[in-house]
């Protein structure tokens, strides 16, 4: 405590000297020898005191050369790095959620690597150090624990991850088998009418567990069920109840039902994952199963806060409309 205390009367003094003026950007500050000699602490406190502001953004280092301000924004005490797998309007939600929650004493850098891990592993490398907290969405990578330990700061994962780090790192996620499960178990009064459920899944990011929960739903209570990746070529019957991941896999059933003839919520179901205003009037209103985004997003900014260390399962549930 001693330690920190100490450490902290630096950054004080770093602080001060740049909201007078007397720092200003671009200015050397004293070095790590002097400001050791000037609070009489170790060399290893300094560099705590030079890492904080660094991962502030208040100052930055040259080799060879020493430290300098980078910044005069005093206020902003966190330094934050969203890395997303992808921009869409769900990731959009969560990231309005979290800019509206964790207020204007952050600063928050957004970054998306698609689903490429080489990207993913790069941008972390190039961004280590320079932020307080890592908040990230690794999606189906495997393997990646070797890279966060050596990150420098807290890291939050975020929507789908990777279980085996599940109690290593603070996170909030979905729990796909489980979310499938519980969501069509709570709607099963309006179910009974279909024979068959079938996810309509194609893409390699998506979870594969959404197929373990439907698949479990439906032996407990004696539904059959498919997996398809499109709806293409696909022999769609009266009382087949589809649901699916993607919204041009919705646009193109809607299609094909109309074609044939086929009633949404009287002759064939239709459950779309993921909830969007559009999705409230589309074909007199489509049934969704979806996670609350606005919830993930107060969630992570409250992580990246108090930095404990906590596992919180997002909210989801069935919307149900017109389509079952």
């Amino acid at each position: 405590m001693i330690r920190e205390q100490k450490y902290k009367a630096i950054v004080h003094f770093i602080e001060q000297k740049i909201i007078s003026g007397e720092y200003r950007i671009g200015d050397h500050i004293p070095s790590v020898n002097a400001l050791k000699i000037r609070f009489g602490i170790s060399r290893s406190s300094v560099f705590l005191a030079m890492d904080e502001l660094k991962s502030r953004g208040l100052i930055e280092s040259v080799s060879a050369i020493g430290y300098y301000v980078a910044s005069d924004q005093v206020n902003i005490k966190e330094k934050v790095l969203l890395l997303f797998n992808e921009f869409t309007a769900f990731k959009e939600a969560i990231y309005n959620s979290f800019i509206s929650t964790i207020g204007n004493t952050a600063s928050v850098d957004i970054m998306f690597h698609n689903y490429n891990r080489n990207v993913f592993e790069a941008l972390l490398r190039s961004a280590n150090g320079k932020y307080n907290s890592y908040v990230l969405m690794p999606g189906k990578f495997t393997g990646i624990e070797h890279i966060l330990e050596n990150i420098e700061g807290h890291i939050v994962l975020a929507d789908h991850y990777d279980r085996a780090l599940v109690g290593k790192y603070s996170s909030v996620g979905q729990d796909f088998e489980e979310d499938t499960y519980q969501a069509l178990s709570s709607g099963l009064p309006k179910l009974h009418k279909y024979k068959r459920l079938i996810l309509i899944q194609r893409s390699e990011i998506e979870p594969e567990e959404r197929y373990l929960g439907l698949r479990r739903f439906c032996i407990e209570n004696r539904f059959k069920s498919d997996l398809i990746p499109s709806i293409k070529d696909w022999r769609i019957e009266r009382g087949d109840l589809f649901i699916t991941a993607e919204d041009k896999e919705l646009v193109e059933l809607l299609k094909l039902a109309k074609k044939l003839d086929l009633t949404p919520g009287k002759d064939i179901g239709i459950i779309s994952y993921n909830d969007t205003p559009m999705k409230e009037i589309l074909a007199g209103g489509i049934s969704t199963l979806t996670t609350d985004f606005n919830s993930m997003g107060k969630t992570l900014a409250e992580m990246v806060e108090d930095k404990a260390l906590r596992t919180v399962a997002n909210p989801c549930t069935l919307i149900m409309r017109n389509s079952i």
